[in-house]
């Protein structure tokens, strides 16, 4: 070796270099992003990493965001996006908000302009944490080099720490440029490998919120023991603390009903015997006891009121969350736990079985003669009423109607998917009959927006999946509406050779605005969409593929073509307009 070389090898690092050895060892493989000059160091300290971060670079901010979160909500590692300063910051705040909603560990790490000139009108100068604050666990600035990797540290500990969600961190441009050594202040070194399809750096930094407290499962258990007509409802934080496989447990010895939101989608599988979802009007509606967990109570689950329908009384509710800060306060709770939720189904199936302490024994044999009752009747009762459901749907999803009825997309697509694919929902009314007609074989197969409900999430989602799920089906389901927000990124599917089959339910209107609007003013007002818009050629243009289905004979050939096609494919489906979804709420 030269001079020259060992003077450089010993040179110290800069920003950039020390922030991805720091994302790295809390968990990050891939940073996601748009070019920026403000954010150089951090694209040079991937590259030249040993072995270099895998770098994915979009058409939007926002993509980049979503991609990252996507990423933590399929892996449960931590995902990462890099924003230039400015607009390429404030670009990415819908995701931002999106990832605040659903609880993902992911950090965003920012460009920012000169200290030196602060005040003085520097391009893209922009004080953003202060606007990153409200929808962030936390928003700061590094300003030294020697800060960087210590302060990418603590934000992948925060982001991954329970309750989960993201994090920002800006560099001034002195920092991330400036070279020197990272400061020792005895940083976590250690905050996970990130391995795919685990914990990864989420269960390193999740465990600190620690297990519920005892008492408060043993009188969850104790209402559960009076109970005559119990529903779980399991949610996407269920999937995220790692609580799967003991939430089928628990669910599968207590033989309790179970409702599915989220991404607790498929953790009971399609066709399971205590998997109610189809019959959650019904479930919901004539319960005793709800015990919700991992999920809030909001607008998706009556905001907490459930029971009193067919003179039944109101039911009582028992929310479970994996931080305290999660507990519902707007409603009144017969009971709470908070904690690691592995620990809270463990210990009631425990407590339940009389294994558990204290006065288990009473619980046990009360709990068993309520589990005669509600498995002689109340859980026959929902089972026959999905059965019912299914065989009222039939029709529908083998609809031979022209123009196309929605729910034939899912009929056809439903007897395509293999038991490991991954489904994202992007859109209002077409997304909806997914989330009725989708139900998945496996936990970690659905993605959704979640609460917030922001267009705009499926391109990032589906390269996220791509790469997280190399070997699965990926399927993007867009409405019109939502891939004007965002298939623009296509192009990135194209040039970072990831193949998605893109399936749009073109009605050419807003539909979940129109129907509502004409029901309460007779009219409607900017809620029309080009009809029969081609997005099958937008596609294609970008290096795709994608054909236009009009017939409901043609669906499933197009499908199969799509899955076969080994790029990114967008089959464009044209369907009735005068179909409304048979929603309950529209959670105004």
């Amino acid at each position: 070796m030269g001079e020259d070389e060992r003077t450089s090898a010993r040179a110290p690092a800069h920003g950039g270099a020390h922030a991805v050895a720091a994302a790295r060892r809390g968990g990050a493989q891939t940073m996601f992003t748009l070019s920026g000059g403000h954010v150089f160091p951090l694209y040079d300290g991937a590259v030249k990493a040993d072995p270099p971060m895998r770098i994915v670079d979009v058409r939007h901010e926002q993509t980049a965001v979503f991609a990252a979160e996507a990423t933590a909500r399929l892996t449960r590692a931590p995902g990462l996006a890099v924003l230039t300063a400015g607009p390429g910051v404030t670009n990415g705040i819908s995701a931002i908000t999106t990832a605040h909603f659903n609880g993902s560990p992911v950090v965003v790490i920012g460009g920012r302009a000169p200290d030196y000139r602060w005040g003085s009108g520097s391009l893209q100068e922009f004080d953003h944490p202060a606007l990153l604050a409200p929808i962030t666990k936390r928003a700061w600035t590094e300003h030294e080099t020697a800060g960087v990797g210590p302060a990418v540290s603590e934000a992948f500990r925060l982001a991954t720490a329970r309750h989960r969600g993201p994090v920002f961190l800006d560099i001034s441009l002195e920092a991330l440029f400036g070279t020197g050594e990272p400061r020792g202040t005895g940083e976590r070194q250690d905050a996970g490998t990130g391995a795919a399809g685990g914990h990864g750096a989420g269960a390193a930094g999740g465990h600190e919120a620690g297990a519920p407290e005892h008492s408060a499962i043993a009188e969850i258990a104790a209402l559960l023991a009076q109970a005559r007509r119990p529903v779980l409802v399991l949610g996407s934080d269920v999937w995220l603390d790692g609580a799967e496989e003991a939430a089928r447990a628990a669910a599968e010895e207590l033989r309790l009903p179970v409702i599915a939101n989220g991404q607790g989608r498929g953790i009971l599988p399609a066709g399971h015997e205590l998997l109610v979802t189809r019959a959650r009007s019904a479930a919901l509606g004539q319960a005793d006891l709800v015990i919700v967990a991992g999920t809030p109570l909001d607008f998706r689950l009556a905001y907490g009121e459930f029971g009193g329908k067919n003179g039944t009384p109101r039911a009582a509710v028992v929310h479970v969350a994996d931080a305290p800060g999660q507990l519902a306060t707007h409603c009144e709770l017969a009971a709470s736990a908070a904690g690691d939720l592995t620990a809270f189904f463990t210990g009631l199936a425990d407590a339940a079985a009389g294994t558990g302490g204290g006065n288990g024994a009473g619980m046990r044999a009360g709990t068993a003669a309520a589990a005669r009752s509600w498995t002689a009747d109340w859980l026959p009762l929902l089972q026959q009423a999905c059965a019912a459901a299914a065989t009222g749907d039939s029709a529908l999803l083998s609809s031979t109607a022209e123009p196309i009825h929605p729910m034939r997309v899912y009929g056809e697509l439903a007897a395509l998917l293999d038991s490991d694919a991954v489904v994202i929902g992007d859109g209002g009314d077409f997304v909806s009959y997914a989330g009725k007609y989708v139900e998945p074989q496996r936990p970690g197969g659905w993605l959704d927006p979640g609460p917030y409900g922001c267009l705009g999430t499926g391109l990032g989602y589906a390269i996220a999946a791509r790469i997280a799920r190399p070997s699965a089906q990926v399927v993007l389901l867009l409405g019109d509406g939502a891939a004007g927000f965002s298939l623009m990124d296509a192009d990135t599917l194209v040039r970072h050779r990831l193949p998605v089959v893109m399936i749009c339910g073109n009605n050419g209107i807003w539909g979940l605005e129109k129907h509502p609007m004409q029901a309460l003013y007779g009219y409607d007002v900017a809620a029309e969409l080009q009809p029969q818009c081609r997005y099958d050629e937008v596609v294609t243009a970008l290096g795709g593929a994608g054909e236009l289905v009009t017939a409901p004979g043609d669906i499933a050939p197009a499908l199969r073509r799509a899955f076969a096609a080994g790029v990114p494919y967008l089959v464009n489906v044209i369907t009735d307009p005068k179909i409304a979804y048979p929603r309950s709420t529209t959670g105004v």
